[in-house]
């Protein structure tokens, strides 16, 4: 079965092909055949395609043309042409998988996506203004160039759909239950891909552990994972909730917003620009969302940088204890996506708090560089794992699941 996945951003448009047997879903992560990817670079104002396959075939070019539609039709084109073609026509692709960020209350699973569907994700927009409206093109730029084939939405919100009420209910009014305003959380493809990745590393069933996943982006957010479940997370109503991020605010005072509203002239456009786009690490660095270039401004003496990195290492320790009291003890602390794999100084920083538990980083396999493997010391009473997380490839896996059904 060929399965392409689609990951559709606001700025960028990735996608990969894998082939998995029919008869059986491998347990080790298969490798895409091919990837793609399209960036839209802000200077130049013209999109960048990058494409990759298995083989070791490379290509790299600018691309006319400034609808999605036609991006991914020339993506689409390099599968079946020149050096990067890996199929001899598009038709052998059996089912296209999206990853949909914001499935709202009633898509709990992954579903083949029809019109009614497809007008649904559209409606959920308003809460993932940055990728829903860019997941429906992307759909309707696959129907375009594959006609009829199946296509299936992976919402990132369905993991988070097994939080009990006391975790997913705000303490406001509760018409805003009525009104479908509760918890969603997100990065749920990626939380459930180390999940199951933890449990394979460590040779435990799921159901029989007491998971923290750390999902450490630019975009940034908590899991807490019991009984295989997600019973607590950081990120709510919308993307912007919890830590401290790249760009993003993650949880203050809602009376600052109304503060801002009534004494400094905000607009609500303002306001939703600051706390998604100028916040966070960029916001009191006044440098970049980006750990790296706050770590090098450290490095040379910015005061405003040291604040952002430990307001940034601040958060997320609370955000752990958080987690911790919702599962009532822990058998692994996982860290992945960009911050959380690559940043050992955010890592050992994140565990010192818990040391008091029982918890040990060991600061030597801590610095080299580690991917999926156990870093804590051999007497920690927790485990302590670095995941690459691969969301694509959890994704292709519930394509496969959906249409053996």
């Amino acid at each position: 079965m060929k399965i392409l996945v689609l990951n559709a951003g606001s700025s960028s448009q990735k996608s990969c092909l894998y082939e998995i047997p029919d008869a059986n879903l491998p347990k080790e992560v298969l490798q895409p055949l091919w990837e793609g990817k399209v960036d839209w670079n802000q200077e130049r104002n013209e999109p960048e395609i990058e494409v990759k396959t298995a083989t070791g075939a490379v290509l790299q070019e600018s691309i006319d043309g400034d609808s999605r539609a036609v991006q991914v039709a020339y993506m689409l084109d390099t599968l079946t042409r020149g050096a990067t073609q890996v199929i001899r026509q598009l038709s052998e692709i059996d089912v296209v998988g999206h990853r949909v960020v914001h499935g709202g209350l009633y898509y709990r699973h992954s579903v083949v996506i029809t019109e009614d569907i497809k007008k649904a994700i559209t409606h959920l927009s308003p809460l993932a203004p940055a990728h829903n409206p860019a997941a429906v093109e992307g759909i309707e730029a696959i129907k375009k160039s594959l006609g009829t084939i199946t296509q299936v939405a992976v919402f990132d919100t369905s993991f988070h759909s097994t939080l009990p009420d006391a975790a997913a209910i705000y303490p406001g009014a509760y018409e805003w239950v009525e009104q479908g305003i509760r918890r969603y959380g997100f990065h749920g493809i990626s939380h459930q891909y180390c999940a199951n990745r933890a449990a394979q590393i460590l040779n435990r069933d799921l159901t029989s552990l007491r998971l923290i996943t750390c999902h450490l982006g630019n975009g940034c957010s908590l899991a807490a994972i019991k009984n295989a479940k997600s019973v607590d997370t950081t990120m709510g109503f919308t993307p912007l909730d919890g830590l401290m991020m790249g760009s993003r605010s993650g949880s203050i005072d809602p009376g600052i917003l109304i503060h801002l509203l009534r004494q400094s002239d905000y607009s609500v456009e303002e306001l939703d620009y600051v706390l998604n786009k100028t916040s966070g690490l960029k916001g009191i660095s006044g440098i970049s969302g980006d750990l790296r270039e706050i770590m090098t401004a450290i490095n040379q003496g910015s005061e405003r940088a040291q604040l952002a990195y430990d307001i940034y290492v601040h958060r997320l320790q609370t955000g752990i204890g958080s987690m911790l009291a919702s599962l009532g003890g822990l058998d692994a602390l996982v860290f992945t996506a960009g911050v959380g794999e690559k940043s050992p100084g955010i890592r050992q920083s994140a565990c010192e708090a818990w040391e008091f538990l029982g918890l040990k980083i060991d600061p030597e396999k801590n610095q080299q560089q580690p991917v999926d493997v156990d870093i804590a010391t051999l007497d920690s009473n927790v485990r302590i794992l670095v995941i690459h997380t691969q969301e694509d490839w959890e994704i292709a896996q519930q394509c496969w699941h959906l249409l053996q059904e």
